[in-house]
């Protein structure tokens, strides 16, 4: 599995730590910055990030600011992006099993690291459902 990280200057400090996380449990990492906790604007780090996982270059992106609104926004200007927020580890698991998100965005001013783990792991272990929901994905892009 190969992941793909970003984000910006609220979410850098998460970031180091979930990279660390995920690489513990041997999943390749792309790190695309912000690389300081100095301010950024976050579509220079959240472009690259989707546009990988646009390309099948990584199974999955995870974004990390403030809110995660900003990046979310952003990351979903890509036909075939679908971000979804998640702030708990059931909001994490319903966006991959209802919308079959390929990139997840963390509210780092809003939830712990440990919150944020769970996220992550939740995320990248939970399948899509189809079925029902197959019909409402194919109808998200323009």
């Amino acid at each position: 599995m190969k992941i793909a990280l970003g984000g910006d200057h609220a979410g850098y400090e998460y970031k180091k730590e979930i990279i660390a996380f995920l690489q513990a449990k041997d999943i390749e990492t792309k790190d695309f910055g912000p690389f300081t906790a100095d301010s950024v604007d976050y579509p220079d780090f959240v472009h690259p990030v989707a546009t990988g996982v646009e390309k099948g270059e990584f199974n999955f992106g995870i974004l990390i600011c403030g809110s995660a609104n900003g990046v979310a926004m952003t990351a979903n200007k890509h036909q075939g992006i679908r971000a979804g927020i998640a702030w708990d580890a059931e909001l994490a698991k319903l966006t991959r099993q209802h919308n079959n998100a390929n990139i997840l965005c963390l509210p780092a001013r809003f939830i712990s690291l440990g919150i944020a783990k769970e996220c992550v792991t939740t995320f990248i272990e939970t399948a899509f459902e189809g079925g029902r929901h197959q019909n409402r994905v194919d109808k998200i892009a323009c």
